[in-house]
């Protein structure tokens, strides 16, 4: 029996360490608000059993580059906002198109509604192509998707940006809400955030396999004026 004191052990610590790592939240005392963002690789989605496991909104991919879109997005839209979640909309911005045809893209795939979350733009280098402009053509594109956008939306953009991301085009990024990507620690104090993307591994009633999790900064009071389109400080 001794011999299998150290695997035996070893297994435990395996099985309380990936426990502690699928539980872990923020403070919730702190950020009350909790939400995912999901796409089609999350399949079909109960969101009456999601609404219902404590989840307060919700960001949607509704396009990526110059002519993808979400096959999800149209379905998960509908059926969210029927069980009362806040929605909002996300597209994947490409190094390789143009901003005016990405932007184009985004609002053929998510037209504005006056009760959306503001629209998000996910700036991030995995899952992109190979190009990596210089800072200035950076925002020169993000600029040109951004201007129809939040004019369309009538509200700021919310900026999601990856550690990667931000240290390489900080200084460029245009002033906007930032939802920042930072797991399983808070992000950093160099920058406020009005989102942070707390897990990528995560379980949610509804939902078949992981999912990303999200914490809003403020309280109810913070995000319904946020969400009306009130600009958070960065």
């Amino acid at each position: 029996m001794a011999v299998l004191v150290g695997p035996a052990l070893a297994l435990l610590a395996v099985g309380v360490g990936r426990y502690w790592f699928l539980r872990w939240q923020p403070d919730r005392a702190l950020h009350p608000l909790r939400g995912l963002d999901v796409s089609h690789h999350q399949g079909a989605v109960d969101w009456r059993s999601v609404a219902g496991d404590d989840v307060a909104f919700v960001y949607l991919k509704a396009s990526e580059g110059g002519d993808h879109r979400d096959r999800r997005y149209a379905d998960n839209e509908r059926d969210a906002r029927a069980t009362g979640i806040a929605v909002g909309a996300y597209h994947f911005f490409t190094f390789c198109r143009s901003g005016a045809e990405q932007a184009a893209n985004f609002l053929a795939a998510a037209p504005a509604r006056a009760d959306a979350l503001p629209p998000a733009v996910d700036l991030e280098f995995g899952g992109n192509c190979g190009r990596r402009p210089d800072a200035a053509a950076m925002r020169a594109e993000l600029d040109a998707f951004l201007a129809p956008v939040e004019a369309a939306y009538a509200k700021p953009a919310l900026l999601y940006v990856t550690l990667e991301f931000f240290e390489a085009y900080r200084a460029a990024l245009p002033a906007r809400p930032l939802w920042r990507r930072s797991i399983l620690r808070a992000p950093d104090t160099s920058a406020a955030w009005t989102l942070w993307q707390y897990h990528n591994r995560a379980r949610v009633a509804g939902i078949d396999g992981p999912v990303d999790l999200n914490v809003y900064v403020g309280d109810a009071a913070a995000f319904a004026a946020w969400r009306a389109g009130v600009a958070a400080a960065r």
